[in-house]
């Protein structure tokens, strides 16, 4: 019984913790604020950095880029209070943390309180919270440690070869023409309005990272089920609307592109707002979707530009 117990107060929290988030989400959106449309102006664009050097995974990048905007940081590296004090440092009087998630999974035991192979292959997940600092917020460490990087922000007012190339590195046929952008899965064809209609060169990269996000998502690629199902409701084409958006986002941010704002994206602000309504784990499902987009396109990239180089 008290195991049954324990196992129902974990299933509360970890009920609560998505519950959470996704309220965290919402009263964003509901205040007209992208947490995956930082600006690069403020420096808070970039990736969110760990300490190693490594960057933080879809819903934690949207809970840290939304802290950066709401705080002001610039900095893009985020510790635990235990990782400050281990490098010398401490958090500043006063200063709130932010909480972050982690998923993980454990093997199910047998009766016998091992695992066998077949428990292992029937694993339990789990996600708990837990809190970071930005480094703006500890003091003591060593000015050298983790600085405030200079903001590069790069506008483009013409065609970038080197961003053209990563994009045509998934293999999917792009073509411009008059007329809005859209993915065709019937065609695994990339449509654009031509590169002239764009207020920019940065809208029209960004426009196409999102276009790109639909096309990972086809049967041959990672055979997404928003996009599968994209036209059997409204529901689950907003999901695959975010999906696409906040890939785009990561995107961009690896790239060293500032995200722009669709021109139709108020038309779906509605409906993301109902689906995250309805469905607490919505956003995790479409920012885990979103990292897999993003680094099957930034992959792609990475070996079509080592396939040239040797």
């Amino acid at each position: 019984m008290a195991r049954n117990n324990k196992t129902a107060r974990s299933n509360v929290e970890r009920a609560d913790i998505y519950q959470e988030v996704t309220d965290q989400i919402i009263a964003l959106l509901e205040q007209g604020v992208r947490p995956w449309s930082p600006s690069w102006a403020s420096g808070s664009a970039s990736l969110p950095l760990r300490t190693c050097g490594a960057h933080y995974q879809g819903i934690n990048i949207l809970l840290l880029w939304a802290q950066s905007m709401a705080r002001g940081y610039a900095n893009p590296t985020w510790m635990t209070f235990k990782k400050a004090l281990e490098l010398g440092g401490n958090v500043k009087k006063g200063e709130r943390g932010t909480r972050i998630v982690y998923a993980g999974s454990i093997a199910r035991k047998g009766e016998d309180g091992q695992a066998n192979e077949e428990d292992k292959e029937r694993r339990i997940s789990f996600l708990k919270r837990f809190t970071v600092f930005n480094r703006e917020q500890i003091e003591g460490l060593p000015g050298e440690l983790f600085p405030t990087p200079a903001p590069v922000i790069q506008n483009r007012d013409s065609r970038d070869p080197h961003l053209d190339s990563v994009f045509s590195a998934l293999g999917v046929k792009i073509m411009e023409k008059d007329g809005g952008a859209f993915y065709s899965p019937a065609t695994d064809t990339i449509t654009m309005p031509r590169f002239e209609s764009f207020t920019s060169g940065n809208a029209y990269y960004a426009t196409l990272a999102h276009e790109c996000a639909h096309a990972v998502g086809s049967i041959g690629r990672l055979n997404r089920e928003t996009l599968q199902k994209y036209g059997t409701s409204i529901a689950m084409r907003a999901k695959e609307e975010a999906v696409a958006e906040i890939s785009a986002s990561f995107v961009c941010a690896a790239l060293g592109m500032e995200p722009t704002e669709r021109e139709d994206h108020a038309a779906y602000l509605a409906s993301w707002l109902t689906v995250l309504r309805g469905d607490k784990r919505a956003i995790f499902q479409a920012a885990t979707a979103a990292q897999a987009a993003s680094d099957f396109i930034l992959a792609a990239a990475e070996t079509a530009a080592g396939q040239q180089a040797a």
